[in-house]
């Protein structure tokens, strides 16, 4: 059975992670204080003292999340494990594509620190908004998404998440007009987010945009590791072909049940979410109940999953 590492995206976010990782390993220091290098500010003391509502700021959160889930694999490299594949959710696709030595660490810092700007600044504060919508068939939000774009106004379903889970985003009043209709046709719940701008949805073509000119600016190397990405649910190895995945990404949805199931047929049968939280872990168990699951964002879970990485080489 092949071994997937899988790395978080925006939401996992928390004052104090990685904290005892960084105390314990020279190479989290390490990676932290490169991070700090390339943004020409301390993401570290973000981290760790926050405030939360400078942590949670998208520009903040892209770069803390990818340091603290790459200084994560650090580890795990360190001590001997790779994996057979890697992906990654969202802004946790920069994460894999480090890990898959794609972009150099730094570059990749820098970069999901300008498309945090630039994803803050292609819709005005208020204006776009994005709704999860539990337990409604992914041919009904769908559906019903384009019907309330060409009536209300700007909506899609962005989030592929796994079985039941699927987010939509667009303009506020279409999102909001969607959720409403969604509840009517059977949804279990459908629930505002509290986020900055409508990710993943075709407002955000003006990020994907500037971040094209920012990823002229680095090297993209081709996949060491094979990378599933989140446009097309498959795998990719040629530095252009990801590097055009990557632009797309910005304002496109994410397919992320689609890359797990690409994941499965490839042979894997162990994910470790690595970074914050335990988001894709659960995702995860409700794609396919037989997967064994391990995840790495503290010493303790390290531990676990240092034990079960060598019980099932």
């Amino acid at each position: 059975m092949k071994t997937a590492f899988v790395f978080p995206g925006q939401g996992s976010q928390k004052v104090g992670m990685l904290q005892d990782l960084y105390n314990a390993y020279d190479i989290v220091k390490q990676r932290f204080a490169e991070a700090d290098e390339a943004l020409g500010y301390s993401i570290t003391k973000l981290c760790f003292e926050g405030p939360d509502t400078e942590l949670v700021k998208t520009a903040n959160t892209q770069p803390a999340i990818l340091t603290a889930s790459v200084a994560c694999y650090e580890v795990l490299k360190e001590k001997g494990f790779t994996p057979d594949i890697v992906g990654g959710h969202s802004l946790g696709e920069y994460s894999a594509l480090v890990a898959a030595g794609v972009l150099d660490f730094k570059d990749a810092v820098y970069l999901v620190h300008k498309r945090g700007e630039f994803m803050q600044d292609a819709v005005p504060l208020g204006e776009g908004a994005m709704a999860a919508i539990l337990a409604l068939p992914r041919e009904e939000v769908v559906a019903i998404c384009e019907k309330i774009d060409k009536e209300v106004g700007s909506v899609q379903a962005v989030n592929f998440n796994c079985p039941g889970q699927i987010v939509i985003a667009g303009a506020t009043v279409a999102v909001e007009k969607a959720a409403e209709e969604m509840k009517a046709a059977g949804a279990k719940r459908a629930v505002m987010l509290p986020v900055s701008a409508p990710f993943h949805s075709r407002l955000m073509e003006p990020a994907a945009a500037r971040l094209k000119d920012e990823l002229d600016k680095v090297t993209v190397n081709d996949a060491k590791i094979p990378v599933v990405v989140n446009v097309t649910g498959e795998i990719l190895t040629d530095a252009n072909a990801i590097k055009e995945s990557l632009v797309i990404q910005a304002a496109h949805p994410v397919l992320w049940e689609d890359c797990v199931a690409t994941m499965i047929n490839y042979g894997v049968g162990n994910f470790v979410e690595v970074g914050p939280g335990k988001v894709l872990t659960g995702f995860t168990k409700k794609i396919n109940k037989e997967m064994q699951l391990a995840n790495v964002e503290d010493v303790d879970s390290l531990g676990k999953t240092i034990e079960f990485l060598e019980g099932v080489r």
